[in-house]
């Protein structure tokens, strides 16, 4: 099925933040959406008032009947969403045109000039500083982004006149196999999903897959001293990037004070000075390297990287500020990863050096926290004081014996507590802050108001 010619498209699985962007996407082209899912959230409310139909109970009574005409209607759902699903099943059973959310997304690259960004951590910023970089100037772009960008308050970027589209390429459940990049940047290649990989070797490997479906007249943009060997097509450029080494794209000259980071953008033929970064945290020296490369490459004027760079303004739930005084501090941040949620520690503890650092961290995933317990235990433990939550399930059943306590034993900070959500307030309204740092891929952003009342009300 040419999915310009459907007339309906229904999404099982309608309130994740890929899926999300897919809705406004088909609902900006004049098609009728609806669809389920689990629980209701501020962006399925967002959804609807924009104009899709969701529902939050698994019934195929619940289905428009409009939906149920299968001539012209697109089913489209993510992986996280169980097989034994009744409204999926219906659809199956029923021989409606089904499709994964990462396929309708190869679709569309097939379409136009991709920029996928790639990587177990850093793929979100930067995909988003790719997309705010070529908004801002006279190249432009569409975006289908893993983050609701601040400044433009959306997930989805659209564009009359360019044919640039930048995605997120998501590794989980090998959905970026299904695009087909112009230009791709791999970020990092820490193993993860290993429920889907198995092993480190096999995630590795799924990031060389992907570097060979890269179109030959691209380009493949990597992290230098990733531990991928790229495929790739007979013609297509590979170029490395990297914070202060010997890479084709680099930051030199690098200066931290007084809340601010500033470098020199280093390109093959020319040298970009005082880059200002927008979001000024230490992390993003290296997710703007990788994003400036990526609009240089496509025409983006040294003036319009300067500019774009110090106007970005983050994307939720990304290193995200919700206090920012001299007294206290209250940041938010998806990491999820034991790697990125090193990194983030470690922007923390330099930004803010010499100042008490609490972290509020909720476990994703059982299979995750069985995995990597002893790398999660050694990031948190250079806290200064650490309150654990449980582990947040996501699409898993509980697995014996694999609890957040498998991180918490593993800690050795002496300042270390362990809570139910319900029970974090309580245990927060006791002590006294300096910077609080939220982490999580859960629903721990949800914690984010109740916290940040407790932390102003206690300085």
């Amino acid at each position: 099925m040419n999915i310009a010619e459907v007339t309906s498209v229904y999404f099982v699985g309608a309130g994740g933040i890929g899926m999300s962007a897919l809705i406004r996407y088909f609902l900006s082209n004049g098609k009728r959406v609806a669809g389920y899912d689990r629980t209701p959230s501020e962006l399925t409310a967002e959804l609807n008032r924009e104009g899709a139909a969701i529902h939050y109970e698994d019934s195929v009574s619940l289905i428009p009947d409009e939906y149920k005409q299968k001539e012209h209607t697109l089913i489209v759902y993510t992986p996280a969403i169980p097989q034994n699903h009744s409204e999926l099943a219906y659809f199956r059973e029923n021989g409606f045109e089904i499709m994964k959310r990462a396929r309708v997304l190869g679709e569309i690259t097939r379409t136009s000039r991709g920029l996928c960004v790639a990587g177990t951590h850093g793929k979100t910023t930067t995909s988003s500083m790719t997309a705010h970089l070529l908004k801002q100037s006279h190249v432009d772009c569409n975006a289908f982004l893993g983050g609701i960008l601040k400044g433009y308050e959306s997930n989805l970027m659209l564009s009359a006149t360019s044919d640039f589209t930048v995605i997120e390429a998501d590794e989980y459940d090998r959905s970026f196999h299904q695009l087909t990049p112009y230009m791709a940047v791999i970020t990092s290649a820490d193993p993860d999903h290993l429920d889907i990989y198995g092993t480190p070797e096999a995630y590795r490997e799924s990031f060389e897959h992907f570097t060979s479906l890269i179109r030959p007249d691209g380009c493949l943009i990597m992290k230098k001293g990733i531990a991928v060997t790229p495929r790739l097509q007979p013609g297509t450029k590979l170029y490395t990037y990297s914070v202060g080494g010997d890479a084709d794209f680099s930051a030199e000259n690098i200066r931290i004070g007084n809340g601010e980071i500033v470098f020199d953008f280093i390109t093959p033929s020319e040298t970009v000075r005082n880059i200002s970064l927008g979001v000024p945290v230490k992390v993003n020296i290296e997710n703007g390297v990788a994003a400036m490369a990526l609009a240089w490459l496509n025409g983006v004027t040294a003036a319009d990287l300067r500019a774009g760079m110090a106007s970005f303004a983050g994307a939720r739930r990304r290193f995200d500020f919700h206090l920012k005084r001299p007294d206290i501090v209250l940041i938010d941040d998806y990491a999820h990863h034991p790697a990125e949620l090193k990194a983030s520690i470690l922007s923390v503890k330099e930004l803010y050096a010499g100042k008490k650092i609490t972290g509020i961290f909720q476990p994703h995933l059982y299979t995750r926290t069985r995995d990597f317990a002893d790398d999660f235990a050694a990031s948190l433990s250079l806290l200064d004081e650490l309150i654990l939550l449980d582990i947040y399930p996501a699409r898993e059943e509980p697995i014996p014996g694999v609890s957040s306590q498998m991180i918490f034993d593993k800690v050795t900070i002496p300042s270390k507590r362990m809570c139910t959500q319900a029970e974090l307030s309580q245990i927060m309204a006791s002590g006294k802050y300096e910077v609080v740092l939220m982490a999580g891929a859960g629903d721990i952003d949800r914690l984010i108001l109740p916290v940040k009342e407790i932390v102003e009300k206690n300085r």
